[in-house]
């Protein structure tokens, strides 16, 4: 099987977790479309959901399937987010942003009571750090945040090459926010706690693409077969 298996088999584990009259968040990404696609199909058997995107390309694609969508503020409070990760390790730490779309991730995964995170095996890893760091920035004053980013970053003991991102035509990537994304090389990030408070002191930066606390389950697919983590012992474990 291919990782393009896995994806799907991952976001066919995810349905598990969705009920009829839910409020969902959709994510962004290679994994995430595969969610969507499958919940399209349920959606067209009768199921009953009400979503919000967590980007215009996932809003694109979900509306041309089909299903009922709807903004933040119009449901400020999901039941349940269904999105996918660039890497997750056993504490279901992540690191997002490598689709772009961190900023809205972050805000529907944190308005929802539940975050089932979907993911291909080649994204577990023992320690974040090996997929280069999202970070959200504005571009007013972005020589001077790159600069207190390394600073603060380094303070935190993580150092590495800090790189403008850019689109496939060669200017600067710009995210549906209207923001720029710094993409920073800084390898193993021993203790990521002290990296995210550290980055929230830097005024131009919207946010990082480390998701620490958030995610409620992970499902990894991959060669030995799905795999179900659970950052803590809930009844949403029991329910399952």
């Amino acid at each position: 099987m291919s990782s393009d298996d896995w994806k799907r088999q991952a976001a066919a584990e995810a349905l598990k977790y969705v009920e009829d009259g839910m409020k969902l968040g959709l994510g962004t990404g290679s994994t995430a479309a595969k969610f969507v696609d499958l919940l399209a199909d349920k959606v067209k058997a009768g199921l009953k959901v009400v979503c919000v995107p967590t980007s215009e390309a996932t809003r694109a694609q979900a509306a041309a399937l089909g299903i009922p969508l709807a903004t933040l503020d119009e449901h400020p409070a999901l039941d349940l987010t269904v999105d996918g990760a660039d890497e997750m390790d056993e504490e279901l730490r992540l690191i997002k942003g490598g689709g772009g779309a961190l900023l809205r991730e972050k805000i529907v995964a944190v308005a929802s009571e539940r975050v089932v995170i979907i993911a291909d095996s080649s994204k577990r890893v023992d320690l974040l750090g090996r997929f280069p760091l999202p970070l959200e920035v504005v571009p007013f004053g972005l020589a001077a945040t790159q600069r207190l980013i390394t600073g603060f970053a380094a303070d935190s003991g993580c150092e590495g090459d800090i790189k403008l991102r850019h689109g496939a035509n060669g200017a600067p990537y710009v995210t549906d926010n209207g923001n720029h994304i710094l993409d920073c090389s800084f390898g193993v990030i021993d203790d990521p706690e002290a990296l995210d408070d550290a980055l929230k002191l830097v005024p131009g930066l919207v946010e990082s693409g480390l998701f620490l606390g958030i995610a409620d389950v992970g499902i990894v697919a991959g060669p030995k077969g799905v795999e179900i983590l659970s950052a803590v012992e809930s009844d949403f474990d029991e329910e399952m």
